[in-house]
């Protein structure tokens, strides 16, 4: 990378625009960059630095400070770098943010961000290729193969830096190599190693847990069945004793079952004793209860023959009921007949003295044969078939009343839509007229707001305009009023500070005057004067004796001096952003009258006022007039749709009218006394109904006295065959069927009881107890609570034992069980722990842990190859540099006290042969080591960042702790760098270098700012 022109515009010192030609400098090869102390040297490396990387390095990041105070309040300040890189040509334009003066922002000022601005040459032509921040930075990354903090270490080689890398100690190095070199991966290695050790830790930690929850789960089993563990093994080896408690579990179950089969035997033993007491208790009272019955049997022997009879006597009349049943209820029909036919009867002659329909019915009312027969109807049959035909006719015609009905609604409907229409037609006319006339008025005022309107946005601009000057002329007389409250304080703090400084100099030159006084005052006899070095002091000076009390009124003095200096200078620049601000008020107008800016922004507002209302007024016009249009032609529409549709509805009205009156006159006849068919038919059905039921009850009635005149016939054939002289001597023998079915009931019941007594007296059980009866045995209750107390006992036993057993079996079952998932883990935990193992051992190696004596990390034994690299790099210089005395060598010593080392460096020196600490080297010697390693390091980067080509070097200060010789060597040595092809500038203020090196890049410092010139044997300025 080769720097060929810069270009510098109100940054950092330079308050102008300053240019560097540095193709011109690197005809010499090299060329010196110096001017006094403050001037601005440093400042030309930020510009170079800002313009590539849009930061300055160290304490200047801040960008805000980055703009020249000097430089005028509207100058942008701007740095361009053009330079080459990998055979392309590139320029690269840089702005900060800063604070633009502006009459609308906060505080007179607007804040401008930063700006980037990068260009290529191409065929002779530059081609923009970014103007984006991060595009731009990313492509010159690129380009450079460094970032920032790189290219501050290998282009521009801080001497103080590398004097401090030289004594630091292996941490510190590190931190600035990794840093360099970029190995942040290794220590990601190490980080990532460690992990892994961890997690392969905490696995291994896992299956040891689930080892000894296996081996507690072992212990906890075997533990329900009280082994002795007096031969036990030690808990310590988990698998013998895993199996002792296999084998102890095993022996214990052994026990247990032949204790459970033991048990299972005496509780069938018990039980069978206890039911074979219980069996002979239970034949004893089955012989009782079978005695008792057979008493009860023989004392209900009469009961039951009595039963017998009567039941017999029920089933001869029950052969009758059925026709004694036909009977009576053939009577009770004739009697409901009767009885409907006399309640249709009356309410056939109710209906006829009020209904017309069947008053002119022929119909005539006679009492029937029988004193309590109901009265008949005469020709009620034939009536009832005239009114069903009229009925016929007057429903098959009522579709043609509704049809009338419909003519009628339509007619009414047509009528009402006839008037509608005709006050639409007239309301119509009346709009359209209306619209007409405003649409008339609207046109007529048009012209004069669209005069007015066409104003606007020159009214809006000139009330913008005046209120900005009349904030900037009130701005400017405050502006005015501070600068003159300031100037009048800076007047007094300037007489302070003169004052001050004349009372410190006056004191200064007493004190001077009687310097000798005060040296002799602290002369002692004896002590070497600290002038001369004599300890004689044959005639020491005489003075006042206020020497003491003049030199701290001196101090005094020169402290107030200070002070007052300072505050004047606060004061001043306070007062220059005074004038400025007042300066650039009063060129954006603000010296103007404020009453004349008042009245033409109060007169620039109304105007502009009156033309936004001209416009909205217009707007709201042009709105109306197109809405009129619309309205208009819907309204014209409308009529003509209106009287259309009027002219139909008439037609229309006259054709339903005529249809109405021709169907009406057809309906008249059938509807008779009626208001429509409708009623007309409801009153035919409603006398059909009423004649109907009268009709229909005199036949039932008919029907109803037949049928029980036949049942009685067959009555009284049947009674003689079955044993009875008379209906009532049947009825008297018959029983309800409960009562019957009841008796039924305990007549089998009765026998049944008779048979199962019977049959119990030859049954095995009552035979036995009647055998063990007669042998004298009796019943003992508490010889057989005690036999099944016994049994209940041995049961709860042989329970017990089989409940140990099974559990015993359940834990066998179990250790088997926890023995072999133990086995398993134990199997695969082995390979995780030499797994883990072997990721910690390996980690804490990286680490520089453990068996790794140097405390090397991996990061610091890959810094520790650049360092050898870069020491050799440094020692080929710096054997030139130092006569061929000293070299610069890495040593990976092992550090004391359990420091880490791999990155220590020593100096070798040859005329010796011995090995010795950098700390010990003197000012000059350090310098050129120092040198020596930025020089060597700049080569070993440039290798690391893929043979990236560095031409242009520089070197910052450190010149002045050289002697004549040594500065001769190191000059030799940079030569040297010239002829491989690099321009090597040097920042220094050494007088002898002033003269040695004719290129020179001189910094011009000034109280407006500093200015650049380049001389060389032309000695043109730049």
């Amino acid at each position: 990378m080769r720097i060929h022109r810069l270009l510098i515009s109100g940054f950092g010192p330079f308050a102008g625009t300053e240019e560097i030609d540095f193709d011109r400098l690197s005809a010499h090869g090299l060329f010196l960059l110096n001017g006094p102390t403050g001037a601005g040297k440093t400042s030309v490396l930020d510009a170079i630095c800002f313009a590539l990387y849009g930061s300055v390095p160290g304490a200047r990041q801040d960008g805000k400070r980055l703009r020249s105070d000097h430089a005028e309040p509207a100058q942008e300040p701007a740095v361009t770098c053009e330079f080459s890189a990998q055979g392309r040509r590139f320029e690269v334009t840089r702005s900060p943010a800063w604070d633009k003066p502006s009459a609308r922002g906060k505080n007179g000022f607007t804040t401008q961000q930063a700006k980037t601005l990068l260009r290529e040459r191409v065929g002779g032509t530059w081609t923009e290729k970014s103007a984006r921040n991060d595009e731009a930075g990313a492509e010159i990354l690129a380009l450079l193969g460094m970032d920032r903090e790189q290219f501050t270490r290998v282009v521009m080689l801080p001497q103080g830096d590398f004097a401090a890398f030289l004594r630091s100690k292996a941490t510190d190095r590190l931190e600035l190599l990794q840093k360099l070199f970029g190995t942040e991966r290794f220590e990601s290695v190490e980080q990532e190693l460690s992990r892994q050790a961890q997690v392969a830790k905490e696995e291994v930690s896992h299956l040891a847990g689930r080892l000894e929850l296996l081996a507690a789960r072992a212990e906890a089993e075997a533990a329900r069945l009280g082994l002795d563990a007096s031969s036990a093994p030690s808990s310590e080896n988990t698998a013998v004793r895993l199996d002792w408690l296999e084998a102890a579990v095993a022996g214990r179950l052994e026990e247990l079952t032949d204790g459970a089969r033991q048990a299972e035997a005496a509780s069938a033993e018990c039980r069978k004793a206890a039911e074979a007491e219980a069996s002979r208790a239970d034949q004893r009272r089955k012989l009782d209860s079978a005695a008792a019955r057979k008493v009860a049997v023989e004392q209900g022997a009469q009961l039951l023959d009595d039963h017998i009879l009567r039941l017999a006597r029920h089933r001869k009349a029950e052969v009758l009921q059925g026709q004694l049943r036909n009977v009576d209820a053939s009577a009770a029909k004739a009697r409901s007949a009767a009885t409907a036919m006399e309640s249709a009867v009356t309410l056939l002659s109710l209906a006829a003295g009020e209904d017309p329909e069947l008053a002119e019915l022929e119909l005539h009312f006679a009492p029937g044969p029988a004193t309590d027969a109901a009265t008949s109807v005469a020709g009620a049959g034939e009536e009832l078939a005239r009114l069903r035909s009229l009925l016929a006719v007057v429903e098959a015609r009522l579709p043609d009343e509704d049809r009338l009905q419909a003519l009628r609604k339509r007619h009414g409907t047509l009528a009402k839509k006839q008037e509608e229409l005709a006050a639409a037609l007239a309301e119509a006319n009346r709009r359209a007229d209306a619209l007409t006339d405003e649409r008339r008025l609207l046109h007529a005022g048009l012209p004069v707001l669209e005069q007015h309107a066409a104003a606007a946005s020159l009214r809006q601009k000139e009330a913008a305009a005046a209120d900005e000057l009349l904030d900037v002329v009130r701005r400017y007389g405050s502006a005015v009023a501070a600068r003159d409250l300031v100037k009048v304080r800076h007047d007094e703090c300037h007489d302070r500070q003169l004052e001050a400084k004349r009372r410190w100099l006056d004191l200064r030159e007493r004190r001077l005057a009687n310097a000798a006084a005060e040296l002799a005052a602290k002369l002692v006899q004896g002590e070497q004067c600290p002038v001369c070095g004599s300890p004689d002091h044959p005639a020491p000076a005489a003075g006042s004796s206020g020497g003491p009390e003049l030199a701290q009124q001196e101090e005094e003095a020169r402290l107030v001096h200070e002070a007052a200096e300072a505050a004047y200078a606060l004061v001043a620049h306070e007062l220059g952003e005074a004038r400025q601000l007042v300066a650039v008020l009063a060129g954006q107008g603000g010296d103007t009258a404020e009453d004349e800016a008042l009245n033409a922004a109060d007169g620039a507002r109304r105007a502009a006022a009156d033309a936004r209302t001209a416009e909205k007024e217009l707007e709201a016009v042009r709105l109306r007039l197109g809405k009129l249009d619309t309205a208009a032609a819907a309204a014209q529409e409308s009529r003509t749709g209106t009287e259309g549709e009027l002219a139909r509805t008439a037609a229309s009205l006259a054709d339903v009218s005529e249809q109405s009156l021709a169907l009406d006159q057809a309906l008249a006849g059938l509807r008779g006394t009626h208001r429509t068919l409708a009623q007309r038919l409801r009153a035919l059905e409603g006398a059909v109904t009423v004649l109907n039921k009268a009709v229909e009850a005199q036949a039932h009635l008919e029907r109803m006295e037949a049928q029980a005149a036949e049942a009685l016939e067959q009555l009284d054939l049947a009674l003689p065959a079955a044993g009875f002289t008379s209906a009532r001597e049947a009825r008297e023998q018959l029983l309800d069927a409960a009562e019957a079915g009841a008796l039924e009931a305990r007549v089998r019941a009765a026998q049944d009881e008779e048979a199962r007594v019977a049959e119990l007296f030859v049954s095995d059980d009552v035979l036995l107890a009647l055998e063990e009866k007669s042998a004298g045995y009796e019943l003992d209750g508490k010889r057989l609570e005690a036999l099944r107390e016994a049994a209940a006992q041995a049961l709860q036993a042989a329970r017990d034992a089989d409940l140990a057993a099974g559990m015993g079996a359940r834990c066998l079952a179990s250790l088997r069980s926890i023995r072999a998932e133990y086995e398993d883990v134990a199997g695969s935990a082995r390979q995780p722990a030499e797994r883990a193992q072997m990721l910690a051992g390996l980690a804490d190696a990286a680490a520089g842990r453990g068996e790794n004596t140097y405390r090397m990390s991996l990061n610091s034994y890959v810094l520790a190859a650049r360092l050898e690299h870069v020491a050799a790099a440094a020692s080929e210089r710096l054997v030139a540099m130092s006569d061929g005395r000293y070299l610069l060598q890495h040593t990976d010593a092992k550090a004391a006290r359990g420091a880490k080392s791999g990155l220590g460096l020593e100096v070798v020196d040859q005329w010796t042969g011995f090995r010795r600490d950098t700390s010990t080297l003197s000012g000059g010697e350090s310098f050129m080591a120092s040198l020596s390693l930025a020089l060597g390091l700049a080569d070993v980067v440039q290798q690391e960042s893929g043979g990236v080509e560095i031409e242009t070097l520089f070197v910052d200060e450190g010149f002045g702790s050289l002697d004549e010789q040594s500065l001769e060597q190191v000059m030799d040595a940079l030569e040297g760098l010239r002829d491989g092809g690099r321009v090597v500038g040097l920042v220094s203020h050494v007088a002898e270098m002033k003269q040695r090196i004719g290129a020179q890049l001189q910094v011009l410092k000034g109280r407006n700012g500093s200015t650049l010139r380049i001389s060389d044997a032309a000695d043109a300025p730049v």
